[in-house]
């Protein structure tokens, strides 16, 4: 077992909800500019902990998601060391094979790997997300009539193969970087807890 992580996921993107991406359908105005960020609680890479470490990218999606041929700028945390912030690019990357590995593959470019402060908040379902100067996001989930997150469940694409995706709306999504000028409010969201074994 070369991996074993496990923590939160926090999703936004240019999307109308719900994202149409998360069931294999072409993305809204057909492009899709969205932001995903790992944020690792617990986990070990090759014997190197990686918990409390938090990786994002974001992501330029020329068409529809399962074509790939994604931009990618990557973000980790700045209080990563170097053992840490290559044992997480060498499971992000797919490198080290296992469920990310599929997602990995949609990848066509990675354009820059910065390391930044990043500020990941999730309370339930609901969450706020801060990358230094680049990126800044508030999600909050949908509720069903009971009151608990409405989630989606086996959709065909999914950034937490395995577990289900809380979906919600994004209060608002910033993102300013080479080739993303993002300003948007109540666009697609999602959350969600992952784990993952390699």
């Amino acid at each position: 077992m070369a991996y074993q992580v496990e923590g939160k996921l926090l999703e936004v993107c240019t999307c109308k909800t719900l994202c149409p991406c998360w069931v294999g359908e072409d993305p809204d105005g057909g492009t899709c500019d969205g932001l995903l960020v790992w944020k690792v609680e617990k986990g070990t890479v090759d014997g190197t902990d990686v918990g409390g470490r938090t990786i994002a990218a974001l992501c330029h999606i020329p068409g529809n998601i399962l074509k790939g041929n994604w931009n990618v700028r990557i973000y980790l945390d700045a209080g990563a060391s170097a053992a840490q912030k290559d044992a997480l690019l060498n499971v992000w990357s797919g490198k080290l094979g296992g469920p990310i590995a599929d997602l990995a593959k949609l990848i066509a470019t990675i354009d820059s790997v910065e390391q930044v402060p990043i500020a990941f908040n999730v309370k339930g379902a609901d969450g706020e997300i801060k990358i230094g100067s680049a990126v800044s996001a508030s999600l909050e989930a949908f509720r069903g009539a009971n009151g608990e997150p409405t989630a989606m469940h086996d959709t065909i694409f999914t950034t937490i193969p395995g577990s289900p995706a809380y979906v919600g709306k994004a209060s608002s999504y910033k993102a300013s970087a080479p080739g993303f000028s993002v300003d948007l409010k109540g666009h697609n969201a999602v959350s969600g807890s992952f784990r993952f074994i390699g």
